[in-house]
C-alpha cells in the first residue's frame, strides 16, 4: 500500500495550477518547506510571501493580497494558525475574503511533536466562522483534488492536512466535489463516516466486519462545512445507526456537524469516535492512534456495540 501525506498533494496542486493562474499567490511563516509551499515557491519566488514568525500578520498580508484579485495560500503548522483567529475572523471569514488557509501537520498524528502542537480543536474553530468552508481530505490524492476545487471557489476555506504519511486511497480517476460526501462501500446493518486519515481506518474496518458477517457502509466525509446532509440522513434511514470517526475533538468536529444534522432531519443511534475532550502527548502516530481509540479495530468495536442495543 502505497503511503504519502496529504501535505504533498497540496505542494504538488499548487505548483501545477501556479502554472496555469498566475494570480495564486503563497504566504507563508517561514514554514514552507514543512507545508510543501515550498515548490511553488521555489518556482515562483516573486508570488511568494514569507513574513517569518508571524502568523497574525500573514493572516491579513493574505487578506490584502485577496483585496487586490490574487488567491492567496496562507500555509503553516494547524496549530500556529489558530494564532491569527483574530485576523481571520476580522479580515478574512467578516469580510467574505478569498483566502485559503492551510494548516498542516494537524491532529494526533503530528506524533512525536507532542500535545501543544497536535491541532485537535481546528475544526471546531474554523466552521464555527461565518462564510468558512472546511475541508479535510482523506489522502494525498483528494488533498490536490481539493486544492484544485478551492482555488475555482470563491471564498474563505481552511484545508486540513497531515505531516505523517497515510494510506492512498484514491486513483486519479477520483472525483472531489465541495460540500459532497462519498459512498465508499456499501452496509446496511451500520455506516461509519469518517473524515482525514481516519477514512482509511474505517475502509479497513469494514473488511473486518465482513468477515463477522457484518455489513458496514463507508462514507468519506471530506467537506466538514457545508456538511453532506442528505447523505448523513440516506445512512441514517437506510442502516442501524451512525459511527463518525475523526482524528479531531468529538466536541465540534466531524462529530457534531453529523449529530446537529441527525437531530434536525433524522434522529439516530450515534457514537463518536476520536479525540475524547482531551488532550494528546508525545509518541508514534499510529501508537497514539491505539492509545486513544481511532483504529480500524476501535472503529469495528463501537460498530459491534451499537447493533448490540439495536
Amino acid at each position: 500500500m502505497q503511503l504519502v501525506a496529504t501535505r504533498d498533494g497540496f505542494g504538488k496542486a499548487l505548483l501545477k495550477c501556479g502554472k496555469e493562474n498566475k494570480n495564486i499567490v503563497s504566504v507563508e511563516a517561514d514554514l514552507g518547506k514543512s507545508t510543501r509551499s515550498n515548490l511553488f515557491a521555489k518556482e515562483f519566488p516573486e508570488r511568494n510571501f514569507n513574513v517569518g514568525i508571524a502568523e497574525q500578520n500573514m493572516m491579513l498580508v493574505a487578506a490584502g493580497l485577496a483585496s487586490c484579485g490574487k488567491i492567496p495560500f496562507a500555509s503553516t503548522f494547524a496549530i500556529f494558525s489558530e494564532r491569527g483567529f483574530e485576523q481571520i475572523r476580522t479580515s478574512i471569514a467578516r469580510r467574505n475574503a478569498n483566502v485559503k488557509i492551510v494548516g498542516s501537520h494537524a491532529g494526533l498524528l503530528t506524533g512525536e511533536d507532542g500535545s501543544s502542537a497536535q491541532a485537535t480543536e481546528d475544526i471546531a474553530i474554523y466552521r464555527s466562522l461565518p462564510n468558512m468552508t472546511v475541508v479535510s481530505p482523506a489522502d494525498a490524492v483528494e488533498a490536490e483534488k481539493a486544492t484544485i476545487a478551492l482555488i475555482q471557489y470563491k471564498g474563505p476555506a481552511y484545508l486540513r492536512l497531515t505531516r505523517e504519511k497515510v494510506p492512498v486511497i484514491f486513483d486519479d480517476n477520483h472525483k472531489f466535489e465541495l460540500g459532497k460526501g462519498q459512498l465508499l462501500r456499501g452496509g446496511k446493518d451500520a455506516a461509519v463516516i469518517a473524515t482525514g486519515p481516519l477514512v482509511a481506518e474505517a475502509l479497513e474496518a469494514h473488511e473486518i466486519l465482513k468477515k463477522e458477517g457484518i455489513s458496514l457502509r463507508v462514507i468519506n466525509m471530506p467537506t466538514i462545512k457545508p456538511i453532506d446532509d442528505k447523505l448523513i440522513v440516506k445512512a441514517a434511514k437506510e442502516t442501524k445507526g451512525i459511527i463518525t470517526a475523526e482524528d479531531h475533538n468529538i466536541i465540534g468536529g466531524l462529530g457534531s456537524a453529523v449529530a446537529e444534522v441527525l437531530a434536525e432531519k433524522s434522529p439516530s443511534r450515534m457514537v463518536r469516535i476520536g479525540m475524547n475532550d482531551v488532550f494528546g502527548e508525545s509518541g508514534k502516530p499510529y501508537e497514539l492512534y491505539e492509545k486513544y481509540g481511532l483504529t480500524s479495530k476501535h472503529i469495528a468495536k463501537e460498530a459491534r456495540q451499537l447493533l448490540r442495543k439495536t
